[in-house]
């Protein structure tokens, strides 16, 4: 909102210091600032609120050490990295751009379904929560709607590559040498995606189906509907796992933030893309503001989070920081990245899947299940082990940080 109020006072009054509002940079910034504020300063309120409501976590026996003390710590902070989000993105993104209304969307849409869950389990007094098929039905439709705007709104396009007359390099600007001329290439509806380790930085849905001697589109938006589907419902449900020890969601999800902030910028800056050979991602580049909002949400969110927590997310918090991730990478083609930049994530879930499937296996043949790792998922392993909550969280936070750093990289690997 403040950005039309700015360029209306920069075109019709020329008000020293409106025209900063044009810049994406000045406005993340902003994003992040006003992020800070709202989850710090008005976090702290919220806290006592949801203390003066009883509204406390039910704390499952588990076993493990410490747990015990968590017993009514107030729940379903989400709200405040929903709160964190939102606000600056209404505030300083350009609200008409399809690529910041996906985001709200997810962001409330996400955030609902955990709020649901939180509420039966809190005031309904059910440890179960929403049942796993809602919360799988509103991933997947979620999913969806992501996949039906990818592929059909008119305004999400990429730069078709062209060649450059003097060289084989597949590039979006071409100087023509006779004139000088700068000539770009056209805006087009497009299957690409990113993908690392691969000679031209791309990677097209409908090339799987042709090699299976299939060529029709809505085979090829099918295909891309199911890889959607199962990128929300798996990060959602990663974040979800990974919220088991004080700022370990949290933590690592803010690293994610700034890699997916990077990524947008140079996807969205035809200089940058050009230069990284990428795809350029026209009006992306606004995603930049809503990840620096997603970013101070959950670094003010660490502040009342970090061990010994004063308040959890609850899948609130969780579903939708994962879910949020997850339409990030899409939105920007970098989703075949996410088994690197969510490697945390990744592992978490891997963990819960192997634990379970090896103890339904050995439980069938020799009659009592046996387990792969002491507890899961991997964080619940090492608390067993003897490890404390802070250690194992700024162990994890260190991988993610490489992972992060991988992630970048990737970016020039071919």
């Amino acid at each position: 909102m403040l950005y039309y109020l700015f360029d209306w006072l920069q075109e019709d009054w020329k008000l020293p210091g409106s025209g900063l509002f044009q810049y994406i940079s000045f406005r993340t910034a902003m994003a992040v600032i006003v992020s800070l504020i709202i989850t710090t300063v008005f976090g702290s309120r919220l806290i006592q609120l949801l203390h003066k409501k009883q509204i406390g976590e039910t704390v499952r026996d588990l076993g493990l050490e410490g747990e015990k003390t968590k017993q009514g710590t107030p729940t379903m902070g989400g709200l405040i990295i929903i709160a964190g989000i939102l606000i600056p993105t209404l505030l300083f993104a350009k609200l008409d751009n399809i690529y910041i209304i996906i985001m709200v969307v997810t962001t409330l849409w996400m955030g609902a379904i955990g709020f649901l869950d939180d509420y039966i389990k809190v005031f309904k007094k059910n440890k179960e929560g929403l049942a796993g098929k809602f919360k799988v039905i509103g991933q997947v439709g979620l999913g969806i709607l992501i996949a039906f705007a990818m592929y059909f709104h008119p305004d999400i396009v990429v730069r078709e590559q062209v060649h450059d007359p003097s060289s084989d390099k597949p590039v979006e600007i071409v100087i023509n040498p006779n004139t000088g001329e700068t000539i770009y290439a056209d805006n087009v509806k497009s299957t690409k995606t990113n993908i690392p380790f691969y000679k031209d930085n791309e990677f097209d849905y409908a090339k799987v189906l042709t090699v299976l001697g299939i060529d029709n589109p809505w085979a090829t938006f099918g295909l891309f509907l199911v890889v959607v589907v199962f990128i929300v419902t798996a990060v959602s449900n990663g974040a979800n796992i990974t919220d088991g020890i004080d700022g370990l969601a949290t933590g690592t999800s803010a690293i994610i933030g700034i890699t997916i902030a990077i990524l947008a910028y140079v996807s969205g800056n035809i200089i940058f893309s050009d230069y990284l050979n990428i795809m350029y991602i026209p009006n992306s580049g606004e995603l930049v503001i809503f990840a620096g909002a997603f970013v101070g949400a959950c670094t003010g969110f660490l502040w009342y989070n970090a061990y010994p927590a004063q308040v959890f997310m609850g899948d609130t918090g969780s579903l939708a920081i994962g879910g949020i991730i997850a339409a990030f990478a899409i939105l920007i083609r970098k989703e075949l990245l996410i088994p690197v930049l969510c490697g945390v994530f990744l592992i978490e879930n891997l963990s819960v899947i192997m634990q379970v499937s090896y103890f339904k296996y050995t439980k069938k043949k020799y009659g009592e299940g046996r387990r792969i790792f002491l507890m899961s998922p991997l964080h619940h392993h090492y608390q067993k082990k003897g490890y404390h909550e802070a250690k194992i969280v700024t162990r994890f936070v260190i991988v993610g940080v490489i992972l992060a750093i991988l992630t970048i990289v990737t970016l020039k690997v071919r």
